[in-house]
């Protein structure tokens, strides 16, 4: 049998399934990339049983035919092809001939009869959703996960439906990071599930155009993305997401205003001499000042001091430099609001005309 395909159709939906298979597989059909010809449509299936992508692709008479090709050598001869080259498969029992121009590869195959079924439940909730703002929700949230944390929920993201509202959180137990939104069209069910980490890092590179309108259905244990001609899985992450309203629910002092750019240069600049290790530095608050510190084990040190809306008590408290960098590069507001509890025990980021997406961080010891 011998199919013909153009590489570009074939460049960007391989590097898609081959973000998904991990390196080391304890199933060697694992790292292969499923290929089921149909008529004029090949689907491509990649998979680690956690996380799965499917994608079809036009092409013209095709005769019904299964293989499995190693993934990430058929990804690299794909493209290190010249640009627009036509690829030939010709398959013959247990090998594939890879031909294009004077160019010639022969791959070996496992039997697709034997590539493993990614086992989902029945999906019963579905809600529809524009891609640029789950991308965007995504994006504000997906740096405060864990990624090896023992309380395993912590290595995933809270996403929460309740009817026209959508709400996204991620924590890694010092800083935390919600966004919420409204759905265009109300979905009329509450629910709450958390997806793994690495099913949500790959979502985000699948969401590369903000214009489509995105299919989600999920159940208590799967979740499935329609986009375009590319099907998202995954399977859930099976736990209790903790309640993190109550961070909210407490006595705050006066917000303090900042231009964004200000503050993030100056802790930038104060970031050069904190300790490696641990990056803490002290806000020092007082009167219409805000002084930001940090020394280390050479004992050196850097001061920064800028002119803030500040009304109250003299106060210091430390954090960890990199999670308010992160929190303030994630505002798109040229002013970020700083609200830290009255007990010290947080300190609250977000703008001051929306409440849209708000970042926690915990305080440090120094």
């Amino acid at each position: 049998m011998k199919y013909i395909i153009n590489r570009e159709q074939l460049l960007v939906p391989l590097q898609q399934i081959v973000s998904v298979i991990e390196k080391r597989q304890t199933m060697p059909i694992l790292s292969n990339v499923l290929m089921v010809f149909r008529q004029n449509s090949l689907l491509m299936t990649g998979t680690d049983l956690e996380v799965q992508i499917v994608t079809e692709i036009a092409i013209e008479n095709t005769t019904f035919a299964e293989i499995t090709l190693p993934a990430r050598k058929f990804l690299d001869i794909c493209r290190l092809l010249p640009t627009g080259a036509d690829i030939k498969l010709e398959v013959a029992d247990d090998k594939v001939k890879v031909l294009s121009g004077r160019s010639r590869f022969i791959l070996s195959t496992l039997p697709a009869e034997n590539y493993p079924e990614f086992s989902e439940t029945e999906l019963d909730h579905r809600f529809t959703i524009n891609a640029g703002l789950f991308k965007k929700a995504l994006e504000k949230t997906v740096f405060c996960m864990a990624s090896q944390d023992v309380r395993y929920y912590l290595n995933g993201l809270l996403l929460n439906i309740s009817n026209s509202r959508i709400k996204l959180v991620a924590s890694d137990g010092h800083r935390l990071s919600v966004f919420e939104d409204n759905l265009e069209n109300p979905a009329g069910y509450e629910a709450r599930i958390i997806l793994p980490r690495k099913g949500v890092m790959e979502l985000v590179r699948l969401l590369d155009d903000p214009e489509i309108e995105l299919a989600v259905e999920f159940s208590s244990n799967n979740i499935r993305v329609t986009i375009n001609n590319t099907i998202f899985s995954a399977k859930l992450v099976d736990a209790k997401y903790p309640d993190f309203n109550r961070v909210f629910h407490q006595d705050f002092l006066t917000p303090i205003h900042i231009q964004r750019q200000l503050l993030k240069d100056a802790l930038t600049r104060v970031a050069i001499l904190s300790n490696e290790k641990y990056k803490g530095v002290t806000f020092d608050l007082s009167s219409d000042s805000l002084k930001i510190s940090a020394h280390n084990p050479e004992h050196e040190e850097a001061e920064e001091e800028i002119v803030t809306d500040y009304v109250g008590e003299p106060l210091s408290i430390a954090f960890n430099v990199q999670y308010v960098l992160d929190a303030i590069s994630n505002i798109d507001s040229e002013i970020s609001e700083l609200t830290i509890a009255s007990n010290s025990s947080c300190c609250i980021i977000d703008e001051p005309e929306t409440r849209s997406y708000r970042f926690i961080v915990m305080p440090m010891r120094l």
